[in-house]
């Protein structure tokens, strides 16, 4: 990796870090990015790592290990879910009781309780993953029945929009559904907000951002 790519993730990583207020924290979004990014963003840094595809994750961790936290941020298919909890420290992308029960029982097995998260559909595309905003209650009474796992969150995605203030909706929505589920559950994370979009998830209420191009450049 050149010295100049390299001084680029620290000057940005140093630079998001400084504007986040500290009550928020940061995922770096890590897909497609080279081990001496990720740990070049460590160093400096970044305490928490998303990856959206298990084999990937699976080659980095076997560098990385646990210098970091490891948030699984991608669609999980139930055949991955036993590699899944044996890396990721929390699933961010629940959105349905197959998959949380597969999650449940393969982490039984290990004898882990597995943190996740409930991904919210807050702009109800039919084409991307996550539960519809009026399905994310049930889903996280179901998850409460379940002993190994743990539901400590909400995460949206939001739709494709060139502009940033058109996602502010969406995250104004999902910040109301996750006041309204933690009056009833332990839930303190609210996962909003992208490289595009993370000024706004903040100031809608996120209280961790996942940014993956404003830290290292575009892939």
């Amino acid at each position: 990796m050149r010295k100049e790519d390299m001084a680029g993730v620290k000057d940005n990583v140093l630079k998001i870090l400084s504007w986040l207020p500290g009550y928020v924290e940061l995922v770096a979004a890590a897909k497609g990015r080279r081990v001496e990014e990720v740990l070049e963003a460590i160093d400096n840094g970044v305490r928490i790592i998303g990856e959206n595809y298990l084999q990937e994750s699976e080659e980095k961790f076997s560098v990385i290990g646990a210098k970091a936290k490891w948030h699984f941020i991608g669609h999980l298919q139930k055949n991955k879910v036993k590699k899944a909890i044996k890396i990721f420290d929390v699933i961010e992308t629940i959105d349905s009781i197959e998959i949380a029960e597969a999650i449940d029982k393969a982490s039984a097995a290990i004898g882990k309780v597995m943190e996740v998260f409930i991904e919210v559909n807050s702009a109800r595309e039919k084409n991307k993953s996550g539960v519809l905003p009026e399905g994310a209650e049930a889903l996280a009474r179901h998850i409460l029945e379940l002993k190994n796992i743990k539901l400590t969150g909400l995460m949206t995605m939001g739709p494709v929009i060139e502009n940033p203030e058109g996602y502010r909706p969406y995250f104004k929505e999902t910040k109301k559904l996750f006041d309204k589920i933690r009056i009833t559950h332990d839930i303190k994370y609210l996962s909003m907000g992208m490289s595009d979009s993370y000024h706004i998830a903040v100031q809608e209420g996120a209280n961790l951002v996942r940014i993956g191009t404003a830290i290292f450049g575009p892939s």
